[in-house]
Order: C-alpha cells, then sequence, then structure tokens
C-alpha cells in the first residue's frame, strides 16, 4: 500500500502495533537499486511487517550539489517494493515533513565531523532530523541501512543510542556490480567510460587491504598505494579524501589496526563516489 499522509501512515502504524507486530524500516531517497533490495529482504526476515521510505530530504544537501537532478522514479521503485513484499511504502511530501516555520533539528556532534562531514556542513544535521522524524512516525522495531554510507551508519547509531531511542539500527553489507563498484543510485550519472573508471575506487580498496594483510600499517603508505591506483583510471577528477579510521570514533589513525575502516571520496567526471571496506 502506497501512503502520502503522515496522518494516515502514523495510523496505519497504530494498527500494526494493536496487532503486535514488529516493523522493519527501510528509509530511502528512492531510484531503488539492488543494494536497497537488500536491506528489504533483511526487514522481511526479521519483522513481521516492512515499510519502505521514499523521500528526497533537500536538508541533506547543500548548495550546488544535485537535490534537483537526483535520479527519481517512483512508478519503477513502487513496482520493485511490490515484487519483494513491501507492506507499506510512505512517500511524503518536503511539504508535509517541513511545513512553514520548521525550526527543529537533530544534530550529532564529533562523529559528522570528518570524512563526508569535512565536505558537505549541514548534511548529516539534514541526515539526522529526517530520520528522526521518519522514525516517530513509522515507530519501527529495527531500522536497515547499507555499510556503503558508513559515517551516516555510525552517525544514525549513535543518535538512537544517545536519545534513547527504542529500536535497533542494522547495518547491511555493501552490494557492489560485477566488477565491484558498489551500487548507488548517483551511479546513473556516470557517462559510460566514466563507469569505467568508477571501478577505482573499488580497486583502490582492494589494494590497500591486501597490501595490510601483507604487513603494511602505515596510514601514509597505504594511502599513497590508494593515490596511485585511482588516479591510473582516466575518468577520475578528483580525490575528495582517503581516510581509515576507527570504526566506532571515525577519528583518522596513523597506525591502521585490524577492523579498521577505509573509507574515500572520489569525483569520477562530476559524479561524487564514495566507498570504504574494513581492513
Amino acid at each position: 500500500m502506497l501512503i502520502k499522509d503522515i496522518n494516515r501512515m502514523k495510523e496505519v502504524i497504530k494498527g500494526v502495533k494493536k496487532e503486535g507486530k514488529t516493523i522493519g524500516f527501510v528509509p530511502t531517497m528512492g531510484y531503488l537499486h539492488e543494494g536497497h533490495l537488500s536491506l528489504i529482504r533483511c526487514s522481511k526476515r526479521d519483522n513481521d511487517i516492512t515499510v519502505v521510505s521514499i523521500f528526497v530530504n533537500p536538508i541533506q544537501f547543500g548548495q550546488n550539489e544535485d537535490l534537483d537532478r537526483y535520479p527519481r522514479d517512483l512508478e519503477r521503485d513502487e513496482k520493485l517494493c511490490r515484487q519483494e513484499g513491501v507492506d507499506y511504502i510512505f512517500v511524503p511530501s518536503a511539504e508535509q515533513m517541513y511545513p512553514e516555520g520548521f525550526s527543529t533539528y537533530v544534530q550529532v556532534e564529533e562523529l559528522t565531523g570528518g570524512l563526508c562531514g569535512a565536505f558537505r556542513p549541514g548534511h548529516f544535521k539534514g541526515v539526522t532530523t529526517v530520520v528522526t522524524k521518519l522514525f516517530n512516525i513509522v515507530q519501527p522495531d529495527r531500522a536497515y541501512f547499507g555499510e556503503k554510507d558508513y559515517q551516516q551508519l555510525a552517525v544514525v547509531k549513535k543518535m538512537v543510542k544517545d536519545l534513547n531511542m527504542n529500536l535497533e539500527v542494522v547495518g547491511c553489507p555493501i552490494v557492489r556490480e560485477k566488477d565491484g563498484l558498489a551500487m548507488s543510485s548517483r551511479n546513473k550519472y556516470l557517462s559510460p567510460k566514466e563507469r569505467e573508471s568508477a571501478v577505482a575506487l573499488y580497486k583502490a580498496l582492494v589494494r590497500a587491504k591486501e597490501s595490510f594483510e601483507k604487513g603494511i600499517n602505515s596510514v601514509e603508505e597505504l594511502k599513497k598505494i590508494m593515490e596511485e591506483t585511482i588516479i591510473s583510471y582516466p575518468e577520475v577528477n578528483e580525490i575528495q579524501y582517503i581516510e581509515i579510521v576507527d570504526p566506532d570514533t571515525l577519528k583518522p589513525k596513523n597506525v591502521a589496526e585490524e577492523g579498521d575502516v577505509v573509507a574515500l571520496a572520489v569525483f569520477v567526471g562530476n559524479t561524487r563516489l564514495i566507498d570504504n571496506i574494513r581492513l
């Protein structure tokens, strides 16, 4: 069932709760791909009812970012959700989510300072605000997020813990194309040539992991290996960052250890792609 009205969604949830059913929730910005579908399958496995939200959240986009051109195809998304057996698809409007006079925001400190947060000011404030609103509307027992957005997952987990929210945040593995490129709605922006070069991110991550396993633990050295790999691909425009961070605090490391997260953001053509791997 497709629901566009917040009050209607809350009514439905009230009924589901009355029946004592568990609710799994997959928040998305739509233009669904196999990565999203894997989250839906996890929710279906763990819960009685699965709710998917589709909402391109304007307050997590900065100036000159791709809010206006972010890919949208509700008809296709609805079809995919139905095929996966989603119980409710929640598609609120920006006007409903942020009515005139809206002025309340949720912000997680520290974890949002580095990685993507350093280059996208206000982004995570937008993410945590919308996720809080969605959690309040859907009242899930479990919410599912992909590990591709590792910082986002860490930030949402911290928010849920700090604010004593009554749900479990479940991180699900990255889903990749056959050549290793992490699935993302933004991959649609890539030209055929750029798509060939986009594999640079995954190749660099794998090289870092292999080098670490061979005994190289100097972060400086591992970053250099990754940079050399990335710039060997012709359509790479800019390396925004490469970091090796503690998996819990997201603090950058000088010496890599097992369990650390290698994360990077790279512009291929004009498209900003992110990816990560655990050592």
